[in-house]
Order: structure tokens, then C-alpha cells, then sequence
């Protein structure tokens, strides 16, 4: 009997945790960032391991001067994609001046 008992209550675990949803993986904070003459924009809880193109930004017109005001790291890119060889790793709280240049960013 106590064996059936064991049994009921591990299976029982093991049910709870499969219904407990999991969290979404957003980087949790905004990160900013400037387009065209200097006109603030970002993103809110952007989502985590994720390539995100980076809205209002074009090749001739790239954004500048980003601030990761998340608890995430972020990788600024100045490619759209997340692809090329122009990087910056951004620890939570970086601020970044007007001459770094972005259009993609991925957080960890």
C-alpha cells in the first residue's frame, strides 16, 4: 500500500510540473534607442535569444545612441539580422553614445 501511495504522489509531482506553464523568455526592462534626427524609440520586454530587426531603422539610416535598460544582455548589430562583422555587447544598464549605429539586436 505504501508503495501505491509513493507511486500516486510522484506521478502526481510529475503531472504539476508538466501543467505549470512556463515563463516567456522576454528580457524584462525597455531598451532605447534613437532614428532619424534623434527621435526616441525602443522596445519594451523584448524577447530573449531572439533576432529583432530593429523597427524604423534603415541601411542608409541606422539607429544610434542605444541604452539596454533591461536585466539582459544585448548584442547591438549594424547589419539587419543579427549578421555581420559590427558588434557591441551591451551589459544591463550600457549606455551608448550617438556615433554606435544599430539595426538589429538579440538579448540573452
Amino acid at each position: 500500500m505504501r508503495l501505491r501511495n509513493a507511486m500516486l504522489a510522484a506521478a502526481s509531482a510529475v503531472a504539476l510540473v508538466l501543467a505549470v506553464p512556463f515563463s516567456a523568455n522576454a528580457a524584462t526592462g525597455d531598451f532605447l534607442y534613437k532614428v532619424g534626427p534623434g527621435v526616441p524609440v525602443g522596445l519594451a520586454d523584448p524577447q530573449s535569444r531572439e533576432c529583432i530587426d530593429l523597427p524604423w531603422t534603415t541601411e542608409q539610416d541606422p539607429g544610434f545612441a542605444p541604452e539596454n535598460r533591461t536585466q539582459s544582455t544585448a548584442t547591438v548589430f549594424l547589419d539587419s539580422g543579427c549578421s555581420g562583422d559590427v558588434f557591441y555587447v551591451m551589459n544591463p544598464g550600457k549606455k551608448l553614445g550617438d556615433r554606435l549605429k544599430l539595426r538589429s539586436v538579440v538579448f540573452s
